[in-house]
């Protein structure tokens, strides 16, 4: 029987599925807001620029695991279009804003989530540890889903600076639940961010497969979790039962 002080939940493709998310049409609303807040740049340049800027920071955060924030690669794009700006500018702030409205609205919850958090909450701590580089999506998104009070603290990488499968991240998880990480349960549909980085600082861990990580993903990982399943409800039934390892 596994005994748990703490389970900790990937949020993305994990408790939630994005549904129906026309990404272009984020792009234009990006552009237009910096367009409707004084920026004169043209729609073919700029998006050239902020795609540069993107992979110039994804870069930086896939290798050395800080995060770095979408207004960002949003500031760099309009420097070098010659509008100096930071990334504090509060017009930059609003087009990203502009930028989520989709994808927000895409966010629904996974089958079984809430019920899951429910029965959890009556048993142990619960946390939510979750890469965005907007974490303002993050926040709105589980008071939009209303899933927010089932947790004791939400770590989104934005916010902290380091993200999955930075140990860092995850020992923050662990300190601001006062857990040790022999006795928490990490559940994510990640290979690398979710189950590599939680084994890696102790944890015990769960994964889910979703809409961007399937089993096949999972078994041609260098590390395998402790347990495999197929929807949220599995998880109860963690705490009394073995690892099983999919044939």
């Amino acid at each position: 029987m596994l005994e748990v002080d703490a389970v900790i939940f990937d949020f993305i493709g994990t408790l939630t599925v994005i549904e129906n998310y026309p990404y272009e049409g984020s792009i234009e609303k990006l552009f237009q807001s910096l367009v409707e807040n004084g920026f004169d740049v043209d729609s073919t340049q700029f998006n050239k620029e902020y795609e540069r800027a993107y992979y110039r920071n994804r870069e930086v955060r896939y290798q050395r695991l800080i995060e770095i924030p979408n207004r960002v690669w949003v500031s760099e794009a309009l420097n070098k279009l010659g509008h100096p700006t930071t990334p504090d500018d509060y017009r930059i702030k609003l087009a990203v804003n502009a930028f989520f409205e989709d994808y927000l609205k895409a966010l629904k919850l996974r089958e079984f989530a809430e019920t899951t958090l429910r029965n959890f909450t009556q048993k142990c701590k619960v946390g939510l540890v979750s890469n965005f580089t907007h974490a303002t999506v993050i926040y709105t998104g589980l008071e939009k889903l209303k899933i927010n009070a089932y947790f004791n603290t939400v770590l989104i990488s934005e916010a902290f600076g380091w993200r999955k499968p930075s140990p860092k991240i995850f020992r923050e998880a662990l300190r601001r639940l006062g857990v040790k990480a022999e006795r928490t349960l990490f559940v994510g549909d990640t290979p690398l961010e979710d189950i590599q980085g939680a084994k890696e600082v102790g944890m015990k861990t769960v994964f889910i497969p979703s809409q961007f990580k399937n089993l096949d993903d999972m078994q041609k990982a260098a590390k395998q979790p402790d347990y495999f399943i197929k929807n949220l409800n599995e998880v109860i039934n963690i705490l009394k039962s073995h690892p099983t390892i999919p044939h």
